[in-house]
Parts: structure tokens; sequence; C-alpha cells
């Protein structure tokens, strides 16, 4: 603890002696002692005194007119003024010495116990307040701190999103080519090898999405941007798909997959379909990656109930590898698998479960994990489910191929993207339905082609080299040529992020789409924004 400095100021040496006796013995204070108001002025402005007795008689300079000057002194304001006197007790002196800023009197002869006393109070109280001082100065730093900390986490999620966004982009803006080629050859005419091979490269395409798509979610949903949405759906219907889809990939690797529902199960539920379906599938897609013989089963049980509301676990058991000891709450945290040999062998990102871990959390429920290592694992969700009181009718429909669509007439289309591939991919359609098609690699080249030519529709991708889809919007809907503000402009964006696709309607777009795109979203939304065109019509 540094001591605290106590300045003696009296004009008789006799009485400073006596003082600094009787206070010497005081702990952690340094006591300096003057007989000059100005030596003692020095003192005050030079060394970090803390309380001053002053003596109130003294010649040139007297204690009252002492203490104001101090305290009219920012460098000296703070030390704590105690009056030393012999003179009356009068109160006009003591009000004297209070208004020049003194906080105490202490009066001649000195009484040794309360002198000590409150020389000693005086003390604490300057120990208080610099500690309280010390508080302050690191609740201030601290704070400081956790602001620069926020501000390097809000920079931090800001390139993550750019980062997430520019790797959305890149790797969809590939894969919407091979998808749409992929369309295209679903429309041809194809031997049984063929249609195999076309089968095999759409399942390849669709885990490579699936991998970008379990990337993105889990940025959503630890930047709190994943929205859950309760619908009333059929379980019944999703567990028969669940079933469907999972049977035919257990087979390709002689497994054996089984699905068990308790009939009590009810059938119509109130829920996030699409999110539960992403839970199930997660299981189910894990435990087949591991299992090499055996079966797989997904078991539906009824484990409580409540006026409308069951509570239902879904579990997958599987005979695959197992968990290690001490490995299984490993399993569920990003990036991470329950050993590191496991990536060599089986491939994957790590990312499913912890997903999964996520998606749980958001809905209230539960997962879990059992296993034994070289016997098998089970994997469970458990939830609250509310019994639909509506019952939705899904209608399975036969999905046409582009080319059977109506064709358009009289519809010129400006495509305006940098990707090869899509571009190519994206003007065959179009063809298909009967449009005239130019094509443009940016968006500068496409402000040319709106000057000189007219178009019914521009599909505009966003990021583009030389001028982005957004700044090329702006320019058509701000053209100084009237007719051209109303050109239907749908942007194709790589991004699936939100704020990216509102940004594109701020733009002025006339509609988004996502890549990879589905031929039949892409006709709709063509159909939907050129209607207000007085000049565009349908023939069969």
């Amino acid at each position: 603890m540094k001591p605290i400095n106590i300045l003696i100021l009296d004009d008789k040496e006799e009485n400073i002696i006596s003082l600094h006796a009787l206070l010497q013995d005081i702990e952690y204070i340094n006591i300096v002692c003057s007989t000059d108001p100005n030596e003692a002025l020095k003192i005050c402005w030079r060394d970090e005194i803390s309380i001053a007795l002053v003596d109130v008689q003294m010649p040139e300079i007297n204690g009252f007119e002492f203490v104001s000057i101090l305290k009219s002194n920012p460098k000296t304001s703070h030390i704590m003024a105690i009056m030393v006197t012999a003179i009356s007790k009068e109160d006009r002196y003591l009000l004297q010495g209070l208004e020049s800023g003194a906080v105490d009197y202490l009066y001649k002869p000195l009484n040794p116990e309360i002198t000590i006393a409150k020389v000693k109070s005086f003390v604490q109280q300057i120990f208080i307040q610099q500690e309280l001082i010390q508080k302050n100065k690191e609740l201030e730093e601290s704070k400081m701190e956790l602001l620069k900390t926020k501000e390097e986490a809000v920079q931090a999620r800001k390139s993550k999103e750019i980062f997430l966004a520019n790797m959305s982009h890149e790797i969809r803006t590939p894969i919407n080519g091979i998808m749409g080629i992929m369309h295209m050859f679903k429309s041809s005419d194809l031997n049984t090898e063929q249609k195999d091979w076309l089968k095999r490269l759409d399942n390849a395409s669709q885990s490579l999405l699936l991998i970008i798509n379990d990337i993105l979610d889990l940025s959503k949903i630890d930047s709190g941007m994943l929205k859950i949405e309760f619908e009333d759906f059929s379980l019944t219907k999703m567990i028969e798909d669940i079933n469907r889809i999972f049977k035919i990939k257990a087979t390709h690797k002689n497994l054996n997959f089984e699905v068990l529902m308790d009939e009590q199960v009810p059938q119509y539920i109130r829920y996030d379909s699409l999110r539960l379906q992403q839970i199930i599938s997660n299981f189910i897609s894990n435990s087949l990656k591991f299992t090499e013989k055996g079966k797989i089963q997904l078991a539906i049980n009824i484990t409580e109930k409540q006026n409308n509301s069951f509570k239902l676990r879904f579990s997958v058991k599987d005979t695959g590898i197992g968990i290690k000891e001490g490995s299984v709450d490993k399993i569920f945290l990003a990036f991470e698998q329950a050993d590191d040999g496991i990536t060599k062998k089986f491939g994957g990102t790590g990312l499913g479960l912890a997903i999964v871990k996520r998606l749980a959390n958001l809905l209230n429920g539960q997962i879990g994990a059992n296993s034994e290592y070289g016997k098998g694992s089970e994997f469970f969700f458990e939830g609250w489910f509310e019994v639909s009181s509506q019952e939705r009718k899904d209608e399975v429909k036969e999905v046409p191929t582009y080319n059977s669509f109506p064709k358009f007439e009289k519809l010129k289309v400006l495509v305006a993207e940098d990707n090869d591939l899509n571009s190519f991919m994206l003007a065959h359609m179009l063809r298909s339905w009967n449009c005239e098609v130019d094509i443009v690699k940016n968006g500068q080249l496409a402000l040319e082609k709106v000057d000189s030519n007219h178009y019914d529709l521009i599909l505009m991708d966003t990021h583009m080299p030389i001028m982005s889809g957004f700044e090329a919007i702006k320019e058509i809907k701000n053209s100084s040529i009237p007719e051209k503000h109303g050109i239907p402009i749908i942007t194709i964006s790589a991004s699936v992020l939100e704020h990216e696709q509102a940004a594109a309607y701020r733009a002025g777009a006339d509609g988004v789409i996502g890549k990879p795109f589905d031929p039949i979203e892409l006709y709709q939304k063509i159909v939907a924004v050129t209607t207000k065109n007085k000049n565009m019509n349908l023939t069969t």
C-alpha cells in the first residue's frame, strides 16, 4: 500500500515538532513539514499531498487564504485541508474555515486522542477514495476492452458473412451450371446407362450442395438469423418420404433400413417440418456413413402426453463402428469428429451433428447419443409436438421437364452472366421457351445493350466484374430514357443470405432467384414479372 503524504504547515517550529511527534506512529503516512506558506504551496503543487494540517494564524498568508489558494487550483483542489487553530471557537471562524474549503478543525491545545483519531479517519477516507478511483479506472478499462471486443466480434461476424457470401457464390455458380446441364440431359432421350450416369452426377451435386447449405445454416444459427417456422403437416407422409429415400441408399450399401412408428403417434402435427426432417436425415446419413454391414433403424415413439401435445422421441440405431468412450460429446461440436482417423477414412465436414444440436436448442428439444464402440450407435431427438387441428392433403404431382412448358411469344431477353456455363445453360432454356436471347458478361456491357436495344426481360447475375448486377440495375432504373425504367429485371444470385437478396430488391430488381435454381421456379418467376408488360403473351 502506497503511503499517503500529509503536510503540516505552521509558522512556529515547536508546533510542527509537537504535531509530527503526535502523528508519526500512524501507519501508511509520510509527513512533510513547512513553516512557510509559499514553500508549502510549491510542495503541494510538486508532491502528491493528500491531507494538509494548516495553522490559521500565520504572517503574510493566513490559513484561510492558504486553503482558498489550494482549492482554487485544479492541481491541488483534491487536498483535504484541516484547520489547526488556537483562536476562539466562535461560529464565524468555523464558517470562514469551511467556506475557504477546509473539511474539519483541530483546536489547540491539541487533544492527542482526538487528533490521532481524526487524522486516521481522513487517511482511511483517502485510501477508500484511491481504491474507488482505481476500481473506476479498472471498470473503465474493462468497459473499453468489452467495447473493443464487441467491435472486433462485429467485424469478425461481418467478415464471416462476406466470406460465406463469396464462398456461396463461388461454389453455387458452378453447381448451378452443372445442375442446369443435368436438367437439359433429363429433357433428352437417354439410354439406361446414360440415365444411371446422370443419376450419379445428380447425387454428387446434391451432396456438394448439402455441404455448402450446412455451412450457411451453421452460420445463420450462430448469428441468430435462422428462423423457425411452424406449420401443419403430415408426419406420416414425411416419414414415408424419408423411408423411401434412405431405403434406396441403404440398399446400395447392402444394408437393411427399417422404420418403426408407434401406432399412437399422431398423423398430423404442427412443427417446423423442414428442421425436423433435417435433424432426422442428418442422423440417418451419419449412420449410413459409418455402417458397413447390418441395419439402420428409425423409431418414433411417444414418451409423454399432455392435453393436445405429445412428447415424441425420434431415434436412429445402427450397427456401425460405434464411438469410443469419452468421445460422444465431441461429435456434437462443429468441425469435429469423434476420432481424427475417421475423417481420413470416411470423410465429412463434421458439421451435420453440430447443426442438429443447434437446431434442437432452437426447437426447445433435446438430442443425445448412446454408443458401444465396435457394435453401433443410437442418436435421438426428443421434443414436444402439438397435434394439428387441420389435415392438409399432400398431392403428388408429376414434375414436368422444362422444355414442355408453354412457349413465350415475342420475348426478348438479355442475360448478364460472367460464367460461361451458366449463360450457356440459361440461353438454352430460354430459347426452348421461344425467347430471343442476348448474352453479356458484366453490368457495363448490359447497360450498353439496354441503351441500344429493346428488351422485355433482363436476367442479371449479382456478382460480376467491372460493374456488379446491383450497380447495373440502379443505372437502368434511373436511365435517362423513361421507357427503360419499366424493364422487368430478375437477379440470379449465388448468395442465399437474406440481406443480399433484400439488397437486390432495394436496388430495383423485380424478382430474385438463388443458384442453383429450378427451371420451374425460373419460368414461374418470368411469368410473374412480365405479365405486367402489355406486349407479353403466352401460347401453348
